[in-house]
């Protein structure tokens, strides 16, 4: 089994916006550790962030957050809620030999949800990290942790992975 760390929309922009339960830059802090400790094991980190299509110029605070990417990591740039549609990202996961996605970032209910939706339907394992993700409501972040994602995967936190 080959594991993945796959971390959402971890941009200026969205890890500044209000969140909770957990603040944007308690997330971020978090999805480094969990990177740090996937490419010290010698996994894959897919690192994504949203484009919007037909916007000549992207708001500040677009790209990657500062000190987040790394020589080898995957980029994906999406164009949808979700990182599948449209990227290349299943063939590159597939030619890593990946067959489980861990999952943190940002938000909890819109980009880390849909895209994890759309892996298990391809037919990958998924995991998520609690702590390593946030909404914009503690009960949302909650209710999708406590209700959801255990079915579809199951849900950890970052002390397990670090």
């Amino acid at each position: 089994m080959t594991s993945a760390l796959i971390l959402i929309d971890l941009m200026p922009r969205i890890v500044a916006l209000p969140l909770a339960p957990y603040s944007g830059d308690q997330v971020l802090a978090r999805c480094k550790e969990l990177a740090h400790a996937f490419r010290a094991a010698g996994r894959p980190v897919v690192l994504v962030r949203v484009d919007r299509p037909h916007v000549t110029e992207q708001p500040p605070g677009s790209g990657f957050a500062e000190d987040l990417v790394r020589p080898g990591d995957v980029l994906i740039v999406k164009h949808t809620v979700g990182a599948f549609q449209g990227t290349g990202l299943d063939g590159q996961l597939r030619a890593l030999g990946v067959d489980t996605l861990v999952f943190g970032g940002l938000v909890t209910t819109m980009g880390v949800e849909s895209t994890a939706r759309a892996a298990s339907d391809l037919g990958y394992e998924v995991e998520f990290v609690a702590d390593a993700m946030s909404a914009f409501a503690a009960d949302e972040h909650d209710l999708t942790i406590q209700r959801t994602f255990p079915r579809f995967g199951k849900v950890h936190d970052t002390a397990a992975y670090t």
